[in-house]
């Protein structure tokens, strides 16, 4: 194997370029890389230890950044609301809605605030991005040429959409520049939209050969969302897994006792409140109970590159009620959007479960209730294993509909504090020895020993079922003796749930007005077993014809205040299921020539550069996958589409880092990450993992000092 080695200096000349960046030399708390080591396994993976756990932050923040320095700056520009600076005007409303809620100053002020432990932390990032940039002169930032330890306070959760990504971007313009614009069809939920979110399963001792818990991470992002790698320390750290890039934490993943896996939730932790606007002479003021309250305003500039790469700048007045900002309108109401903002202890939380060793010390962290987005797996090596719900749910009053914009001026639909950990839907050491989601509600969490549906208000969740949850239950439950190649073997079963709801509906309708043009599409589909293969012809055909009709029925779907997949199955004509179908044969013989297309030939994985955002091309290599789009039930996700110029399907999303672990008295894990570690096509590293991740076939982890010596390729200090 080639490896790629960046270009070496000595240690002495590391430090004198420490002692010359300015972003270090000012600092009281500059740390020295002579207190971090970083080695690199086969696969590329960074193994960061530092003598304190700043010095761990400081070297795998450092790492990251070799790695993918693009991603991490793109990623602080989004949080930061700094986007259109790099991106031009498109992005404005993007930054504009970041701003709403993210002010630096306030930012800065809450790092002052901030505990000793955390803001040495802080520091510490901020120190190893700048010794980064200072050390690779060939490197240029689009924006950011200094990072500032508060900076990190703007993105302190890690998962893949944000709550603030619920505001309607059109509906955001629409309102600050005072002129209607159209929601998307996105917007409008009635486009084809793969799944966001993940899987997580936890297996009790009672349930596997080896008398060990197991946990399976199975998050489906965006590829190369997030990097894979362990950062330890001599106080106590000891942390292995995926990062999303610029984050000094784990945030998937697992140290030497316990290991945790967040799915994205269905539970409403963000309110719309309908807003009463008073004018009263050149003041706003908004109705609350009996009493009129000023509305708040402060100007927002939002700076942005001009199309001849100078910055220009627009100003904005935004508003804001106590429940928070101003979004939009709807009728002759402003509709103000309130949402979890307690970035230090969001901070906090996210850092510290990443030392915890056990149930009732990762409950103790969870205390800070600033997870407002994530269902929690847990397992650990003293056997326990859970589900939890998200720790940041305020209490409302279940009389009112919180899926709708809610009256403001009633007090009554005010937030009344947060609820108690133990008042929430949980799964603790379930009888029946596993506990899953799939993104899914609760309710089915843990099979029969679930948390009950009745004894919650409604709004603990909103996503109910999916097809991946049923799947699930299927897997875990028929298996008595799990081990850690079992496990994997249940993350990628390959039964598509969806399918197997929605193809006898079309063979019933063929049957009841048989259409001869269709007789073949309908006998191979009456003869498949709803598995997805590369060789699976059925694959191809049910996809086609699932997207054709998701497409036909969506608008229908919302106005009835169903799921698509539940309209398709239950409300969808005849008519409708086999004009799909014409449609899907059309599309494949026009494209491919024929309807017996194999998947793996339409369905493929292709990264042709280190851009964010992919331009695919039909005419250059590609790897064909087998897994499915997790809309069918397909529990290892891969989120394909057609794109301009394009006839194949290829994947942005779905499986990206999948590890499977095991809590023996030593820790055994499997992971894999789709592509590779790297972000530079000129690394070995940049696509050495691909045909492992088609496979599902996850590589050993070296997560102890002997393991990690024996696989070194490289061991280096920052800046060397």
């Amino acid at each position: 194997m080639t490896k790629f080695l960046p270009r070496a200096t000595s240690l002495a000349g590391a430090l004198v370029a420490l002692a010359a960046c300015p972003a270090l030399a000012q600092s009281p708390t500059a740390l020295s890389p002579a207190k971090v080591t970083i080695t690199r396994d086969q696969w590329g993976i960074a193994h960061v230890h530092g003598a304190t756990d700043a010095d761990a932050v400081f070297g795998m923040v450092y790492a990251q950044a070799e790695d993918d320095f693009n991603r991490i700056e793109t990623n602080y520009l989004v949080n930061l609301g700094r986007l259109a600076e790099a991106e031009g005007e498109k992005a404005i409303w993007q930054d504009l809605r970041q701003r709403l809620f993210i002010d630096p100053a306030r930012l800065q002020a809450d790092y002052a605030r901030s505990p000793a432990w955390l803001k040495k932390l802080m520091q510490a990032w901020a120190d190893g991005l700048n010794y980064y940039l200072s050390t690779h002169p060939m490197v240029k930032p689009r924006v950011i040429t200094r990072f500032e330890p508060w900076m990190a306070l703007s993105f302190t959760e890690g998962s893949i959409g944000g709550d603030i990504e619920r505001v309607p971007l059109t509906q955001l313009q629409a309102f600050y520049e005072k002129k209607p614009v159209a929601l998307t069809m996105l917007e409008q939920g009635l486009a084809y939209r793969e799944p966001q979110g993940s899987n997580g399963f936890a297996i009790a001792p009672s349930r596997t050969e080896g008398g060990h818990a197991l946990l399976m991470i199975n998050p489906h992002t965006s590829f190369f969302f997030r990097s894979e790698l362990q950062m330890s320390s001599d106080e106590g750290l000891d942390a292995y897994g995926a990062v999303t890039w610029g984050q000094f934490f784990i945030y998937q993943g697992f140290n030497r006792h316990i290991g945790w896996m967040h799915t994205s939730s269905g539970i409403d932790n963000v309110d719309e409140f309908a807003e009463t606007i008073v004018p009263q002479g050149d003041r706003l003021f908004y109705r609350y109970g009996k009493e009129l309250r000023p509305v708040t305003e402060k100007t927002i500039a939002i700076s942005y590159r001009t199309e001849d790469g100078k910055l220009a700048q627009r100003a904005f007045t935004g508003y804001s009620t106590h429940h928070g900002p101003i979004v939009r309108t709807e009728g002759d109401k402003w509709i103000a959007f309130a949402l979890m903002n307690k970035p230090v202890p969001a901070l906090e939380q996210s850092y510290l479960r990443t030392k915890t060793s056990d149930y009732a010390s990762f409950l103790k962290v969870a205390e800070n209730k600033a997870n407002s987005s994530n269902n929690t797996l847990l397992a650990d090596d003293k056997g326990e294993i859970a589900y939890l719900h998200p720790q940041f749910v305020p209490i409302r009053d279940d009389r009112f509909d919180y899926t709708k914009p809610v009256d403001g001026s009633d007090p009554a639909t005010d937030w009344r504090g947060l609820h108690d950990l133990s008042s929430l839907p949980q799964a603790v050491n379930p009888k029946g020895g596993w506990a899953m989601n799939t993104n899914n509600w609760p309710w089915t969490a843990a099979g029969a020993d679930s948390p009950q549906r009745a004894a919650f208000p409604r709004y603990m969740d909103q996503a109910g079922e999916n097809p991946r949850g049923p799947h699930a239950q299927i897997v875990l439950s028929a298996n008595e003796h799990f081990t850690l190649d079992s496990l994997i073997g249940a993350a990628y079963d390959p039964y598509l749930t969806g399918f197997a709801r929605l193809i006898p509906g079309l063979i019933a309708a063929q049957d009841r007005a048989p259409d001869p043009a269709l007789a073949d599409a309908v006998q191979s589909l009456r003869g498949w077993d709803y598995k997805w293969s590369l060789t699976s012809t059925q694959t191809s055909l049910a996809v086609f014809w699932g997207e054709a009709l998701w497409k036909a029925v969506a608008p229908a779907a919302k106005e009835a205040d169903l799921s698509t997949i539940d309209y398709m199955a239950t409300r969808a004509t005849d008519a409708q299921k086999l004009a799909a179908l014409r449609e899907a044969v059309e599309r494949l013989t026009a494209d491919f020539g024929s309807i017996a297309v194999p998947w793996g030939e339409i369905n493929r994985y292709q990264r042709n550069d280190g851009a964010i955002v992919q331009t695919f091309d039909d005419a250059k290599p590609s790897t064909p996958i087998p897994f499915a789009s997790s809309q069918w039930g397909s529990l290892a996700a891969f989120g394909a589409a057609r794109y301009p110029g394009t006839k194949r399907y290829y994947g942005t999303k779905g499986n990206s880092f999948v590890a499977a672990v095991e809590f023996g008295p030593k820790v055994v894990a499997r992971a894999v990450s789709a592509g590779g570690e790297s972000g530079d096509p000129h690394s070995p590293h940049f696509a050495d993992q691909v045909d492992l991740y088609a496979k599902g076939d996850l590589r050993p982890v070296y997560f102890y000092p002997e393991d990690i010596k024996a696989h070194a390729v490289r061991t280096y200090r920052p800046g060397e």
